[in-house]
């Protein structure tokens, strides 16, 4: 299901086969995920994300993201730590922001 929201997108992908987009594409391809529209994303949200660029390893890239993303250790990522998100999902999910 994931995936389709993704493929209804307009996207990009680069030469190399990353998904390109800039940060308000981001933004809003996350907003897809969040399930309870509460404007955070959960570790079961970011599998999600994860699953959806075909990533494997979906339950440990999820927690590792979190690790990574959630600096105030809510457990939530929340608009203050997108950035940190950001900067995970080009090193790990195979995704370009370009500014």
């Amino acid at each position: 299901m994931a995936l389709k929201n993704i493929q209804s997108q307009k996207v990009h992908y680069s030469a190399d086969g990353k998904l390109e987009m800039n940060l308000e594409e981001f933004k809003e391809w996350l907003k897809k995920f969040d399930v309870d529209k509460d404007g955070k994303i959960s570790k079961e949200e970011l599998q999600e994300v994860v699953r959806s660029t075909g990533g494997r390893f979906c339950r440990i890239k999820g927690w590792r993201g979190m690790k990574f993303a959630d600096t105030n250790e809510s457990g939530f990522i929340d608009e203050n730590e997108l950035n940190n998100l950001v900067e995970f999902a080009q090193k790990y999910l195979h995704v370009r922001i370009v500014y």
